[in-house]
C-alpha cells in the first residue's frame, strides 16, 4: 500500500531502505546511485538491507567533476555551462549511472553540504536530486537547512523517498 508524502517522510533511513528493498524485490527492480555531496550515504543506507544485493548491484561516488565525466558520462560541456549543482548534471548522472550499470531506476545527487562552497544563486544547502533511468530523468531542488551533516542527511532520506515514491507508482 503506498505511503503518502508526509508518512514516508516520517520513517527512519533503516525503515525507508527496507521498504525500498521490498518494493525492488517485489517489481523485480535493480537500484543504482550516483552520489556527489552525500559521499555514499545512499549506498550505505539501501546495503544496510541483509539481501541487498539481489536488487543493488552498483553505486557511484563521483564528488569531482573529472570523476562525474569520467565514471558517469557528464559532459564537461554541461558541467562548464550549468555547474555541478544543477538539474542539468544530476539528469546526465542518473542516466549515465542507470547506462553503465544496467540500473532500472537510479537517482543522483550534487548539492553544496557547506559550511563552505555557497555562492547568491546557489547558497549552502542547496541540492539537486534526479530520479529516472538511462533514458529519461526528472529533477528537484532542495534547499536544506542545517550545517553539513544535517544538509546530508536530508538529501540521502529525500533520494530514498523519490525512489519508494517512484517504485509505488509503478
Amino acid at each position: 500500500m503506498p505511503h503518502s508524502a508526509a508518512s514516508l517522510a516520517n520513517l527512519d533511513l533503516s525503515t525507508l531502505a527496507e521498504r525500498l528493498g521490498r518494493l525492488c524485490r517485489d517489481r523485480g527492480v535493480i537500484i543504482t546511485c550516483a552520489e556527489s555531496c552525500t559521499g555514499g550515504g545512499v549506498a550505505s543506507a539501501i546495503t544496510s538491507v541483509a539481501g541487498s544485493s539481489d536488487y543493488f548491484e552498483t553505486g557511484y561516488v563521483t564528488y569531482s567533476n573529472a570523476a562525474k565525466t569520467r565514471l558517469l558520462g557528464v559532459e564537461e560541456a554541461l558541467l562548464d555551462a550549468h555547474g555541478a549543482v544543477s538539474p542539468e548534471v544530476v539528469e546526465a548522472m542518473v542516466r549515465g549511472a542507470c547506462r553503465d550499470s544496467g540500473g532500472d531506476l537510479g537517482v543522483a545527487i550534487s548539492g553544496v553540504a557547506g559550511p563552505g562552497g555557497g555562492s547568491a544563486d546557489k547558497p549552502v544547502g542547496t541540492v539537486w536530486l534526479a530520479w529516472g533511468d538511462a533514458e529519461h530523468a526528472e529533477a528537484e531542488c532542495h534547499r536544506y537547512p542545517g550545517d553539513r551533516r544535517a544538509v546530508r542527511e536530508q538529501a540521502v532520506r529525500e533520494a530514498l523517498v523519490g525512489l519508494v515514491r517512484r517504485l509505488e507508482a509503478r
